[in-house]
């Protein structure tokens, strides 16, 4: 029996590669932003034209109407952000805006694709590094074509822990997420680290470079690749209360294992953030 999608698989890695090389093409000339939903959330016209790139090669590929898209950009401009049954490309054409924008060197092409609600294969393109993580359900994940899998640390003394501060800079917020870190700063753990893109975080787990990430504010975009890949390479997904992952809940930890992310999530002060498939409000 055919694989019904290897072929939208192989495509994927190859669109990645084409986006990631328009991104780098762009390098340090895109300096003229618009800002989105505060001056610290940046999009610029690479990430639009990049989506544009993304979205009309699949288009092209598998026919008008037969397939779904959930992107950033999209989205940004009002397009409804639900998914259904039916095959949907979830994609952040440049995941790491602020890093493209100010040169630093970590910015990823995320693109997921789901069917009847499950994720089958996410496809995360380090561009920068020309690093190509890839992954499918039940198929393992690599990076450049070799296996990759998490850590086997179990020891929270010894573990890096990944985390961002977000977007949002009301000042509740803000506090939240630094007393988190410092808790588990001072569990201790041997450090904290950021990226900058969840994608690239979400990566490193699945590398073994880290134990694990996590967040609250991220969204679907951010992460659905990253989420295959973190399983396929051993790891864990769960809510930031212990609960089951929820793609469309804007909170995650991802992590080699359930004994690091449970001790983790005890420390995390949640907040509330409004759900990406929640139903857009009238002006």
């Amino acid at each position: 029996m055919d694989d019904p999608w290897q072929k939208a698989y192989d495509f994927a890695v190859e669109v990645a590669r084409k986006a990631g090389a328009e991104i780098r093409k762009a390098g340090e000339s895109e300096i003229r932003v618009m800002t989105k939903s505060s001056t610290v959330d940046l999009v610029t016209k690479t990430d639009e034209r990049v989506e544009k790139i993304i979205i009309g090669s699949l288009k092209e590929e598998f026919g008008e109407g037969t397939h779904c898209f959930i992107g950033e950009e999209s989205v940004a401009k009002g397009e409804t952000c639900v998914l259904t049954d039916k095959p949907t490309w979830i994609i952040d054409p440049v995941d790491g805006t602020t890093n493209f924008v100010h040169g630093f060197p970590f910015v990823a092409v995320s693109i997921a694709f789901a069917v009847n609600k499950e994720l089958e294969f996410g496809v995360v393109y380090s561009c920068l590094e020309d690093k190509m993580y890839k992954a499918r359900r039940g198929k393992g994940a690599f990076c450049n074509d070799e296996p990759i899998q998490v850590s086997d640390v179990k020891d929270i003394n010894k573990s890096i822990i990944i985390s961002e501060h977000g977007t949002d800079r009301s000042p509740e917020k803000v506090t939240k997420i630094f007393s988190t870190m410092q808790k588990i700063l001072c569990i201790p753990v041997h450090g904290l680290r950021g990226s900058g893109t969840a994608a690239t975080n979400m990566c490193l787990v699945a590398t073994g470079a880290v134990e694990a990430f996590f967040e609250i504010g991220i969204h679907c975009w951010d992460i659905a690749a990253g989420a295959v890949i973190v399983r396929e390479a051993g790891g864990i997904l769960l809510d930031v209360d212990g609960g089951p992952f929820d793609l469309m809940s804007r909170r995650m930890v991802s992590a080699n294992n359930d004994i690091i992310a449970k001790r983790i999530i005890k420390e995390i002060e949640a907040f509330p953030v409004t759900r990406d498939d929640a139903p857009i409000q009238k002006k």
